[in-house]
């Protein structure tokens, strides 16, 4: 019997230890603060840009960039004739003109591409032999000079017009399509005026027409600016 309590008052003795001290609980992290959001920058108001074009300018290329990259700012093409291109960069924010422009202080003015010179005839022209042709080919026929002439060619041996000068080169085309005279103007303004009645070749040493962008020095503003970088070829991702 009393090997029998021994027993128990061991087994009593080994069982799970109770009274211990508890385990601390892990210190609870401060809570991060949320960074503000950054407040999104205010939409650009819609606006226009205002490009002149001279009869025959292309700028179609560059109107369809500006499209795909202001397409918050509409452009709206106006045709300026050439005889005012000066007095009408006030009414515009850029224009790409004819050379020459009275340069002064306050105008920027940047080259962009020559035009060749073609003479212009009726169909029905000797001169239509040719796929080419030089300012001596030109000796004794009817030279007319519109009156918004661009090239001021000089032609040897050409014969004035016993008419008064036409009022504008597609009047001056539509005279040659009679069978009168010819007339050397620009390529695009050649295309501009096609008809079925007239055709043109080359003038190879005629004078090139150089078309430029324009814009009074005090209207510059970052839409100039980038449609400036457009017509220099740069990228959307290209800095100034």
């Amino acid at each position: 019997m009393a090997n029998g309590s021994g027993s128990r008052g061991r087994g009593s003795g080994g069982g799970a230890r109770t009274g211990g001290t508890p385990r601390s609980a892990a210190p609870k992290r401060p809570a991060r603060a949320k960074a503000p959001r950054p407040t999104p920058a205010p939409p650009e108001q819609p606006r226009t840009f205002v490009l002149g074009a001279v009869p025959g300018a292309t700028p179609g290329k560059w109107i369809g960039l500006w499209r795909e990259r202001l397409p918050h700012v509409s452009l709206e093409l106006r045709e300026i004739d050439v005889a005012g291109q000066r007095s009408h960069l006030d009414e515009v924010d850029a224009a790409l003109v004819r050379l020459p422009v009275a340069a002064s202080d306050d105008l920027h003015l940047i080259p962009l591409y020559e035009e060749q010179p073609v003479v212009v005839m009726s169909v029905d022209s000797h001169l239509t032999a040719g796929d080419e042709l030089d300012t001596a080919d030109l000796a004794g026929e009817v030279v007319i000079v519109p009156a918004d002439d661009v090239l001021g060619a000089r032609i040897p041996d050409a014969v004035s017009p016993t008419f008064a000068p036409p009022a504008d080169t597609g009047e001056a085309i539509a005279t040659v399509a009679a069978g009168v005279g010819v007339v050397i103007v620009p390529m695009s303004l050649a295309r501009a005026h096609q008809r079925r009645d007239v055709e043109y070749r080359v003038l190879r040493d005629g004078p090139v027409s150089t078309v430029a962008l324009a814009w009074l020095r005090d209207r510059t503003t970052p839409d100039v600016e980038a449609f400036v970088g457009i017509v220099r070829g740069r990228t959307a991702r290209s800095s100034r």
